[in-house]
């Protein structure tokens, strides 16, 4: 048998990961943009800060995320919720190798779409 040779570590940022779950999240039907948990027009994100909205927090070499999003006005808030979760926590496991446990979901606003 062959022995395992090591030849370094690899450290991935909570940053990098905040990034990558708020492309997925941005990404999702029915949400319009991120927030902050403050409440007022400071919370609201623009694209200078995108992961602004997104706690990581890695427990026991298990992801657990919060996000904090605005949806669009109208649309079935439960059903976009499970739809988020579902994307970040099977985006995440793609590529980390790591088991998501939690993806809470808190939506901060609701917003009328611009297109219409």
């Amino acid at each position: 048998m062959p022995k395992e040779i090591k030849l370094g570590k690899i450290e991935i940022t909570r940053e990098a990961v905040a990034d990558l779950v708020s492309q997925v999240v941005l990404e999702s039907y029915g949400i319009v943009g991120l927030a902050g948990k403050g409440s007022g027009l400071e919370r609201f994100i623009t694209g200078t800060m995108p992961h602004r909205g997104v706690e990581v927090n890695l427990v026991d070499d298990k992801i657990v995320v919060n996000l904090y999003v605005i949806m669009e006005y109208g649309v079935r808030i439960s059903e976009v919720a499970n739809n988020v979760m579902e994307r970040v926590k099977f985006s995440l496991e793609q590529a980390l190798g790591l088991p998501v446990v939690e993806v809470n979901v808190y939506v901060q606003d609701l917003r009328i779409s611009n297109s219409g």
